[in-house]
């Protein structure tokens, strides 16, 4: 379980499918606790017109054995910048990777995705029912109000 990119140099991946997330022993196991990760610049391509679209993403996982390592998430959510996906594929399919491979406690991200032909898109995904007693933050990120 050494880290792959911590202390390393490295490049960003091609696609997040090429993309290796590493994880690190949690350093307080058997006590639920919230961590949380904010990418407001998120971005990624529209699968039909290639153009780009950008998201607010922010990701909320209650670790179990053990947590993802943020440089190497970093890099992952940067590969989604030349992939092309719709939001909802986007938002689902980053929390699900995840979880499948981290097997947090609890996960749940949501995708604050600015408008695309006047419409703004948000989608939310989470692994589960949270923890018994785990404290839950609202994420704050406001709607999209346009210039008003």
């Amino acid at each position: 379980m050494t880290p792959k990119h911590l202390g390393q140099p490295s490049a960003l991946p091609e696609s997040p499918e090429q993309a290796v997330l590493d994880y690190v022993p949690n350093p307080r196991p058997g006590r639920p606790y919230l961590v949380r990760f904010t990418a407001p610049e998120f971005t990624s391509l529209c699968p039909v017109t290639g153009q780009p679209d950008f998201a607010h993403l922010v990701i909320d996982y209650a670790p179990a054995q053990t947590i993802v390592e943020s440089k190497s998430l970093k890099l992952f959510l940067g590969a989604f910048r030349n992939h092309r996906a719709f939001h909802e594929d986007c938002t689902v399919g980053i929390g699900e990777r995840l979880t499948e491979e981290m097997q947090p406690l609890w996960l749940r991200i949501g995708g604050y995705w600015y408008p695309r032909g006047g419409i703004p898109i948000d989608v939310f995904w989470q692994s589960g029912e949270p923890p018994q007693g785990l404290w839950l933050p609202p994420q704050d990120v406001p709607g999209y109000r346009g210039r008003g």
